[in-house]
Parts: structure tokens; C-alpha cells; sequence
């Protein structure tokens, strides 16, 4: 089985941290605004691969649902903080298409990601948010469906 690494997805979150990691470095130091914006930035890159690291290394539905979930809030604030960027004076913001193309193109691969996640590995989330579809959160869990926490497979 290939590394977590090593998938399209996780590339792609490489790709998008080195891309921001450019452009902000053309940020004058002086505007602290824009400072403040790349720290933003660079935490919300960060952000995607931590979570897609820990995505990967669990096998619990609501678990992988739940990093999914910080992924794309993470992606979609990296989106919206261009308005920032164009606001408070960044001169070369039109390098910042650039960043938008990967998120769609990251966007496209996490969709497919989130469907391979195996819904039957799941323990009941008692708030409801993270549940496989049909799930309520009062579900009671028989044997059968915990079975398997006993394998020692990865997925």
C-alpha cells in the first residue's frame, strides 16, 4: 500500500503550501496586513496536510469525515483570502489564480477521496454530524457492526 504521501491528493496539498509559500514571500514585511494574511495563509496550507496526515492513519468514518470536513474549510478560506490580498495592496495578486486552479484541482481530488471512505467503519457520533448516511445518533451498535476494530488491515 502507497504512503499517504504519495497520493495525488496529498501532492496536491504539497503543491498548493509551495505555491503560497512563493507568493507570500513577495509580500512587502512592512504591510503587517499582509503579514497577518500569510500567516493566515501558510496556517490554513498547514492546516490541509495535518489533517489529510490524519485522515489517512484512521480507520473510523466519523474520524476521516471530521478532518475532511477542517480540510475544506481550511481550502475554502485560502480562496476567499485573495479578496484580502487585492484589498490591502499585494501588487502581483494576479499570481494568486495560480492557487485558485490547485484548490479546484485539489477540490476534484477530494471529492473523489471522501467517496472511498468506507462508511460500514464507523462508531455511532453521538452529535449526528458525522454518522454515515442513515445513521441517527441514538443508533445502537451491535457486535457485527464494530467487527471491524479486529482487523488488522489498513485501509
Amino acid at each position: 500500500m502507497k504512503s499517504h504521501s504519495q497520493t495525488p491528493l496529498f501532492q496536491k496539498s504539497e503543491e498548493i503550501f509551495e505555491t503560497l509559500k512563493n507568493i507570500t514571500a513577495l509580500f512587502p514585511k512592512e504591510n503587517e496586513i499582509l503579514m497577518e494574511l500569510k500567516n493566515q495563509l501558510m496556517e490554513n496550507a498547514i492546516t490541509i496536510q495535518a489533517k489529510l496526515t490524519g485522515a489517512y492513519a484512521v480507520k473510523l468514518y466519523d474520524l476521516k469525515m471530521e478532518n475532511a470536513t477542517l480540510i475544506r474549510k481550511a481550502a475554502r478560506e485560502i480562496l476567499v483570502l485573495h479578496h484580502g490580498l487585492e484589498m490591502h495592496g499585494f501588487k502581483e495578486v494576479e499570481y494568486y489564480q495560480i492557487v485558485r486552479n490547485q484548490i479546484e484541482e485539489f477540490r476534484l481530488l477530494f471529492i473523489a477521496w471522501v467517496t472511498e471512505f468506507n462508511q460500514q467503519h464507523f462508531i455511532t457520533d453521538s452529535w449526528g454530524l458525522f454518522n454515515p448516511p442513515g445513521i441517527s445518533p441514538d443508533h445502537e451498535q451491535s457486535e457485527d457492526e464494530l467487527d471491524f476494530l479486529d482487523e488488522d488491515d489498513e485501509e
